[in-house]
Parts: structure tokens; C-alpha cells; sequence
């Protein structure tokens, strides 16, 4: 039996830990680019912070958002964060949707926000090889109704599948069918091969959202993006969440790293693939578990430790006393939580070495469990 494990530790009193290995949340720790400092460092001289921004965003920073997701007539709006686009969409249109669809395991907010409004939530279980990890369009067809909003996290967050393209053609079918809208959750997009976006396939239903703190790494700065074609991107910014613009210092950070897009990717591409390669082998020679997708389209993998003997949170919990900070697949699945843990894997290399030596030390005789 796996014994109770100790709440977890807020962020806050993480970041008191100075040597402690981030892996617990899906972001990139590498030194940024330079442009990138250089981009934050001249508009807190020119004191920026001062200033509110653009609502909708600067007019740069949507074109450049619009030019990387290969969208062309398509409209962006900057908010704070993903999450932030996510919340309004959810609460926003909420009077105009019967029904959330959303898979365990996901992301549990957008049914939360939708759930605020008294939009029910139907969540179809994915954790299934046989099916790839991911809810397929037959699962969809025996729930959808006419006005619907099917959300879609592809890559999928938190175990590193991928919907192919004839997959997504499936699903955005029954969306157009129905009279639903489709938001694809995109914001691992730049970590995975082959990749589609639905907007390629049902323009007129479909919401994409961006993040900047995955490929990026400004997850404290908070930023991201909603984008559809102009019409249906009214819908939300007509009355936005947020109508004095988001971080000016953020928008300024990534308009730098999108113009030096391609060599930072091949650098953190490269460190997120040597990573994945390091925690299974890891988990291999251990013994302890088995990764659920390999390799990973996202920047982390999903580690299955059903027969192992330790509960999620108690495996974390015994990592973080090894300075090694993981995440419990509880926070993502009330369903399957207690199978898994999440590592992330776009960080320096010598933390994914931590790592191995951390989940080495758990698969010795006599650790605690």
C-alpha cells in the first residue's frame, strides 16, 4: 500500500528552492535568446510597463502569430496567456453553447469556466492504447448535440499523442454537422511532427489557441492567443476579457522570438528529444513504470506507473525530497491520475541526468513508498 502523500508545496514556496530541477510543469527552462533578453531588457528602459497596450494586441506581433500557424485570413488576438483566451471563450459564449466536450485525461479548466455559466460538460475517457490516447470521433458522435463546443488539446496534454489529419477531418465533420465549435488547443504545436491544425479543415468553427510559454519559455509573463477568422474571432472581441491589452514586456519578448524562430527551435527541440531519451531509459533500467507515448509530441512525457507500487502524488512527493520536481497525473485525470506522472523535458540536459539519478534512487530496495 503506498502511504498517504503530503500536500504538495505551492509554486511559491518552490521558487525558494534554488537547486531544485523543474520538470513539473510543461515550459522551457533553457537560456533564452538573446534577442529575447535584449527585447525585455530595452522596453523596461524605455519604461514600457508604464503603458497599456493595444486590446487586440500589437499589429506585429498578430501578423507574425498568424504567419507561424500558416493561416492566412485568419485573425488573432493576444490575451493573457492560452489560458486566458480559453476562460473567455468558455464564459463569453457561453449563452450560445448546449454542451462542453472534453476527454480524462486533459486539461480540467475550460469545463470549469464553461461550468461557471451552467454549459453541462460531458468527459470521454482516452487513456486507451487501443485507441491511441486520444478520443476518437465515434466517442464524439455519441454525445455531441447541435451547438456544442468539442475542446481538443493536440497535442495532447498531458501524455504526448497527436490527432492525424484524417482523424481531425472525423471530428470536425460531426462539428460542422452539428452546428458546434471546435477550440484546438494547440499550444505544444511547435514540439510535434506531422502536425494539422482543424482550422485548415473547418475555418468557419474553429478557435486556435497559442501560448508563448511552451516553445517560448515566457510562462511568467503571460501570454498567448485566440485565433479564427475574422468573423467568428469577433464573437470573443467584441467585448474582450481584457480590453487594456496584455503585457506589453511579453508582446516585445515575442515578437524577438519569432523572428528567431528556427534556430531556437532546433536548439530546444534538441534538448526536449534528448531529454525523452533520457527518462526512458531511465524508467527502463528502473524498472519503475513505463512511458505511455513515446516519443512524446509535447515537451514531456507520461510515465505509467500502475504496478509499481507507489501512488502518483506519493512518487512525486519522494522526487521533490530529491529535488527533482515532477507533476501527479491527479492534477490532470480524476479518472487515471493514480496511473501516472508527468516529466517535462524542454530543460537543460543535466537536469534530465538529476532526474535519471532521482528516479534510479526510487527503484532501489527499502525507498519509501
Amino acid at each position: 500500500m503506498s502511504a498517504p502523500a503530503a500536500a504538495a508545496p505551492s509554486f511559491e514556496h518552490l521558487l525558494e528552492r534554488p537547486d531544485l530541477v523543474w520538470m513539473g510543469q510543461n515550459t522551457t527552462h533553457l537560456e533564452p535568446p538573446v534577442e529575447v533578453l535584449a527585447a525585455l531588457e530595452e522596453s523596461i528602459r524605455r519604461r514600457e510597463f508604464q503603458l497599456y497596450a493595444p486590446a487586440l494586441g500589437f499589429e506585429q506581433l498578430r501578423e507574425l502569430i498568424v504567419e507561424d500557424l500558416g493561416l492566412p485570413g485568419a485573425d488573432v488576438w493576444v490575451t493573457d496567456g492560452a489560458v486566458g483566451g480559453l476562460h473567455h471563450i468558455c464564459t463569453g459564449l457561453a449563452g450560445s453553447i448546449s454542451r462542453i466536450v472534453t476527454s480524462d485525461p486533459g486539461w480540467p479548466w475550460p469545463a470549469r469556466f464553461a461550468g461557471l455559466e451552467g454549459v453541462p460538460a460531458t468527459t470521454l475517457d482516452l487513456y486507451s492504447a487501443e485507441q491511441g490516447y486520444k478520443i476518437t470521433a465515434a466517442q464524439i458522435a455519441e454525445v455531441i448535440e447541435p451547438r456544442s463546443l468539442v475542446y481538443l488539446i493536440d497535442p495532447l496534454n498531458p501524455l504526448g499523442s497527436r490527432y492525424t489529419r484524417d482523424e481531425l477531418v472525423a471530428i470536425t465533420d460531426l462539428a460542422r454537422e452539428t452546428g458546434s465549435l471546435v477550440v484546438h488547443d494547440c499550444t505544444y504545436r511547435h514540439f510535434a511532427t506531422d502536425h494539422t491544425l482543424a482550422a485548415e479543415l473547418y475555418p468557419e468553427g474553429t478557435f486556435t489557441t497559442y501560448s508563448f510559454s511552451k516553445w517560448l519559455g515566457l510562462a511568467g509573463l503571460r501570454l498567448g492567443a485566440v485565433v479564427a477568422v475574422p468573423e467568428l474571432l469577433s464573437r470573443l472581441t467584441a467585448v474582450p476579457s481584457n480590453p487594456l491589452g496584455a503585457n506589453i514586456q511579453a508582446q516585445r519578448a515575442a515578437i524577438a522570438g519569432l523572428t528567431v524562430k528556427e534556430p531556437w527551435l532546433a536548439r530546444v527541440r534538441g534538448a526536449n528529444e534528448a531529454n525523452q531519451r533520457t527518462v526512458r531509459a531511465a524508467v527502463e533500467r528502473s524498472g519503475l513504470g513505463k512511458l505511455v507515448v513515446y516519443p512524446s509530441h509535447g515537451n514531456f512525457v507520461a510515465v505509467d506507473i500502475a504496478d509499481s507500487g507507489w501512488s502518483a502524488d506519493a512518487l512525486c512527493a519522494a522526487m521533490l525530497e530529491r529535488d527533482v520536481f515532477i507533476r501527479p497525473g491527479t492534477y490532470q485525470s480524476p479518472r487515471f491520475g493514480e496511473r501516472f506522472v508527468k516529466v517535462s523535458t524542454s530543460v537543460p540536459e543535466e537536469w534530465g541526468e538529476r532526474f535519471a539519478a532521482a528516479w534510479a534512487d526510487l527503484s532501489t530496495p527499502g525507498a519509501a513508498r
